[in-house]
């Protein structure tokens, strides 16, 4: 996997490569004790799929500049703010096998580190000139902590239905793609159809990138994601949603009850797996899946030919074809 990305960055492995130091200076502080905390988070850092995202959609459409690094640190630096937030109000410890900030200084720090983290990526951008990206990002953050409410007030009554899963995900997961993808646009074009074009593209990319993280739910360990993890912390995913919809009422109201009483028992959970694979519903998600690939796809086909163009291609392809869930694009994922 790791050499299909590479081939995937190879348009821009030098810009990323000179990101690397600027993303890092982006992070530093006067303060000791937030520059320790800031360097933990980068030395555990993912993939840098936001910066690819950024740095191919803006060789597109023209050359890469300062206002193209701008537009990736702005994206990363919100991204890596919302994970260390998420891990406080998850109460989580962890994150890919490395202690949480919130694990090693406790809620009050982390929460101060994300603010921080957010604060110097709109520092970044205006002190650049860059107000398109702060527009862009301040949609983004809206968008994003509008989709996590909805989720939890959805979640207490288990009544989420496809039309508001798509707005969760879209919001929660798609809409920060679709802000790499358009800023990255915007740093080498000032043609606003190409750059919402661009934010449509990242938004179906992200759609279906959630989607795939949703079928590894039914899943086994091999795939890197233990099966029920989901149905366990009670989230409505695709696969379950359909499979509802078409079950009796009866049968319907018994798995709703394991979901929201017994959410802690293997063999229950286990049942409810079964239930929503003898429904469909893993064969409706994946059909969902491909047709938000394909209508990402297709818009990358209405722009020119270009390497990067097909390079963003694999990428998509990348994404929704992936064996296991840890080149993650959404809230919960690694640095």
């Amino acid at each position: 996997m790791a050499s299909e990305l590479d081939k995937i960055k190879e348009p821009v492995k030098a810009e990323l490569e000179d990101f690397e130091k600027y993303f890092k200076d982006s992070m530093k502080s006067s303060v000791p004790l937030l520059d320790k905390i800031t360097y933990y988070i980068v030395q555990k850092k993912g993939k840098q799929v936001r910066p690819i995202l950024v740095f191919l959609s803006a060789r597109m459409f023209g050359k890469t500049s300062e206002s193209t690094s701008v537009a990736a640190a702005l994206i990363e630096l919100l991204h890596t703010a919302t994970l260390v937030h998420d891990d406080v109000v998850d109460d989580s410890y962890q994150r890919r096998g490395y202690f949480s900030v919130n694990a090693l200084w406790k809620n009050k720090i982390a929460v101060l580190v994300g603010d921080f983290l957010l604060s110097q990526g709109m520092n970044i951008a205006l002190e650049s000139g860059n107000y398109q990206h702060l527009h862009t990002v301040s949609k983004a953050i809206k968008q994003m902590a509008e989709g996590e409410l909805l989720q939890i007030e959805k979640a207490r009554k288990l009544d989420i239905d496809e039309k508001v899963y798509y707005e969760i995900i879209r919001q929660k997961t798609a809409t920060l793609i679709g802000a790499a993808c358009s800023a990255g646009a915007a740093s080498a074009t000032e043609d606003q159809d190409i750059v919402r074009k661009m934010w449509t593209f990242g938004e179906k990319l992200g759609i279906a990138f959630q989607i795939k993280d949703d079928l590894f739910d039914y899943g086994d360990e091999s795939i890197g994601k233990p099966r029920g993890i989901d149905i366990k912390e009670k989230k409505m995913t695709l696969p379950l949603i359909y499979a509802l919809n078409k079950a009796e009422k009866s049968v319907k109201n018994k798995i709703i009850h394991h979901i929201k009483t017994d959410s802690t028992n293997e063999s229950k959970i286990k049942e409810v797996i079964d239930f929503v694979k003898s429904m469909g519903g893993l064969e409706y998600a994946q059909e969902a899946m491909i047709r938000y690939q394909n209508e990402a796809l297709e818009i990358l086909q209405s722009f020119p030919q270009s390497e990067s163009r097909d390079r963003m291609g694999d990428l998509v392809y990348f994404f929704t074809n992936r064996k296991h869930n840890r080149c993650i694009l959404r809230s919960k994922m690694p640095f």
